[in-house]
């Protein structure tokens, strides 16, 4: 089973386990993918339980019983395990292979810290049988490790080659790791933004943004900013968002005024007053006009109730 190119030749191996397939070994084989393909090294993806045929690996992961990150020797099923992440949850194979080369893949530390936190750690507590959540129903979240279940070849499927179905995850996953990798780079520039627009603002319980950032996260490590103003990217109309108590909860550092709630169009302009106003949520942490100034009005009216 190989991916490769025509016109390069095949200069390196990674070998992971075959038979079935999980979220750890099929990221950790496309967080090498991607590093390999932006060097423009070739290379093949072996699925084998052969030790003759790990010693021939460049990488070998999730399988061996061995952790040498020195030797990129990436397993984690060993006596012992190999080690915890500083979130104390340990390591699989994705986490592993992460920790050395993720800094290198995603273009700094920051980045790669953020796609650690959000992709790696679960992943990681997944394949360890560490619960992140409480599930408190008969229903359980959808988790990638689903999506990969789905793709597996059910009892009845003997005609469906598993090593396919394999590369075709590894596919998927390159594409989710690519974007993750965009998001945390553009995360980091953002925040770079919103932090310089704090700074400047005068009456810091408002924060106007020029840019649609994604900037709850950020607002909410201050202590002053109860709403901030944006521009919202897909209707070229302007909201107003209250920040958080906590970005975990639905509670408001403050509500908008309770008569907005549910409010929109001319119900909306005839009890705010403001002449351009489009809409307030009922759950009073979301409103919307036609105009920055429109906008800005809203949240001083909103601080001021």
């Amino acid at each position: 089973m190989t991916e490769t190119n025509s016109r390069k030749i095949l200069s390196k191996k990674l070998i992971t386990h075959d038979g079935a397939f999980h979220a750890d070994d099929i990221f950790a084989s496309a967080a090498l993918s991607i590093m390999l393909e932006r060097e423009n090294i070739s290379f093949e993806i072996i699925r084998s339980r052969d030790p003759k045929v790990w010693k021939t690996g460049d990488f070998v992961y999730d399988i061996g019983g061995i952790y040498d990150e020195s030797k990129n020797l990436f397993d984690h099923h060993q006596v012992g395990g190999a080690g915890k992440s500083p979130r104390n949850i340990e390591y699989s194979s994705m986490g592993l292979v992460w920790k050395k080369f993720g800094e290198k893949i995603a273009g700094s530390k920051k980045a790669a810290e953020i796609i650690e936190k959000r992709l790696c750690a679960p992943i990681d507590a997944w394949d360890n049988g560490f619960d992140l959540v409480e599930n408190k129903y008969d229903v359980a979240p959808y988790y990638l490790q689903n999506v990969f279940f789905a793709m597996s070849p059910t009892w009845k499927e003997e005609d469906v080659n598993i090593d396919d179905m394999f590369l075709k995850c590894v596919e998927l996953a390159k594409n989710i790791l690519l974007r993750e990798i965009v998001q945390a780079q553009d995360t980091l520039e953002a925040e770079e933004a919103v932090i310089s627009v704090y700074n400047k603002t005068e009456d810091k319980r408002i924060i106007v943004l020029e840019k649609n950032y994604p900037f709850e996260y950020m607002l909410w490590t201050f202590p002053e900013p109860l709403f901030a103003v944006y521009p919202r990217k897909t209707s070229g109309t302007w909201g107003v968002k209250a920040i958080r108590q906590d970005p975990k909860s639905f509670n408001n550092r403050k509500n908008m005024p309770k008569l907005w709630a549910g409010l929109s169009d001319e119900d909306f302009v005839n009890v705010s007053g403001v002449a351009d106003a489009l809409f307030c949520h009922r759950g009073l942490w979301l409103a919307g006009a036609k105009s920055k100034v429109g906008a800005i009005k809203l949240a001083q009216i909103a601080v001021e109730s």
